[in-house]
């Protein structure tokens, strides 16, 4: 056996200077955005994201190497990251628990005595459930379509259709970003307008914020499908951004459903 030569099918990595700047990177952040939050300067919270993304950067670029070099990620990796992502989807889908039931808590009784007995509160006007919350669903399910397609097509080995499919998954979630923040400009409740609006924005708004990221994710997945990085047998990259792309659609459905409709039909039948 030549020296140095792998006798197991593990990874094992070499030592990184990435957790300590990404550590370093969220202390400077969480330090700047109090400073900030309480009238100070922008500066420190500016330079912490900056150290952030230059760790993001750095260390997933290093992730991207190793998956190509063809004798790190083995089967074995595969699998392990396959359920890793499995556990993050899965603690995400307590994140917006939570949410959720900070939402019914304030509009069902049953659940709680500090309920609403009107929802949404006097003098609320919420947003029409069918005009532009409804076009951002539709065009959230195309863009699931669009991502399904594309893999498919990497799975067929056609890395021209799948990056078509990667581009049009993009495109679709930046003009969904587009569309929310313009109905967040044209609300007519603010954010510290009462248990409607702080229930409203951070329910969506977190949802926005993860159709960023997922929308950066798939980004980064089209250009490695251009590049060539992506074969038909290993693409754990790929799968993982489909996978939360997927779970970024689901968690909509459940917002249009009860915040945006059921939590607006007290208005449109009052």
């Amino acid at each position: 056996m030549a020296s140095g030569e792998k006798t197991h099918p593990f990874h094992m990595v070499e030592p990184s200077k990435w957790p300590v700047v990404g550590v370093l990177g969220s202390f400077i952040t969480a330090i700047g955005a109090i400073w900030y939050m309480q009238g100070g300067a922008n500066w420190v919270l500016l330079a912490g994201l900056a150290v952030l993304f230059y760790c993001m950067y750095g260390w997933w670029g290093e992730v991207v190497h190793e998956a190509n070099n063809g004798a790190d990620h083995t089967e074995v990796v595969r699998h392990g990251l396959r359920m890793g992502m499995v556990l993050f989807i899965a603690s995400e889908v307590m994140f917006f628990f939570a949410f959720f039931w900070a939402f019914f808590n304030a509009t069902v009784p049953m659940l709680s005595k500090a309920a609403h007995t009107v929802w949404p509160p006097e003098g609320v006007i919420p947003l029409d459930p069918f005009g532009l919350p409804f076009i951002n669903t539709i065009i959230l399910l195309s863009s699931g379509v669009t991502v399904t397609y594309a893999h498919h097509m990497l799975k067929l080995n056609n890395h021209a259709r799948c990056a078509d499919g990667l581009f049009l998954t993009v495109a679709l979630g930046l003009i969904f970003t587009c569309a929310q923040a313009y109905e967040y400009a044209h609300a007519t409740f603010g954010f510290t307008d009462g248990i409607y609006s702080s229930t409203f924005y951070l329910a969506t708004g977190f949802h926005g914020f993860h159709v960023i990221v997922g929308t950066l994710f798939l980004g980064v997945c089209y250009w490695r499908c251009k590049l060539g990085h992506f074969t038909p047998e290993q693409h754990v990259g790929f799968e993982a951004a489909a996978w939360y792309w997927h779970f970024v659609d689901v968690v909509w459905l459940f917002l249009f459903g009860c915040v945006y409709w059921w939590g607006g039909l007290g208005y449109m039948n009052g």
